[in-house]
């Protein structure tokens, strides 16, 4: 049995309870009334003992079906984080297929560009000036 002095007062109580309504209603989860009197470190029967008008309160919140509804209709932010999150990277995946395939053709383009500059070389019988320089043995 715990003693009155560990019990919080209603004040206190009700803040963390309405703490703990908004991170369920954040997180798309349905309130209870034991993990409320766990926050307050409380067992579920001394909670109720004490604050019964918060007791009612979160049993009548989590067994209104309309409130259910509309949780369902409505994404919480945190699925609605989520599927930002989710399509982020995505956008990722494909953008970096994308940087790979245009780095590929970068290379393939460079190759291309030597082999034609080559051949126009060869054929317009241009000497290279490094290419002496080659020959040469010091």
């Amino acid at each position: 049995m715990s003693r009155s002095a560990d019990v919080p007062a209603e004040a206190r109580a009700r803040r963390v309870m309405d703490q703990y309504m908004m991170q369920c209603t954040d997180n798309g989860t349905r309130p209870s009334v034991l993990a409320l009197a766990t926050k307050l470190g409380l067992s579920n029967t001394t909670f109720r003992r004490h604050f019964p008008d918060l007791a009612k309160e979160i049993s009548t919140i989590r067994s209104n079906p309309e409130a259910a509804a509309a949780a369902e209709k409505h994404p919480s932010p945190y699925e609605i984080l989520a599927a930002r999150n989710a399509k982020l990277r995505r956008t990722n995946r494909s953008l970096t297929e994308n940087l790979r395939f245009a780095a590929a053709q970068i290379q393939h383009l460079a190759l291309d560009n030597a082999r034609l500059r080559e051949a126009l070389e060869d054929s317009s019988r241009v000497t290279r000036i490094n290419q002496l320089h080659r020959g040469r043995r010091a």
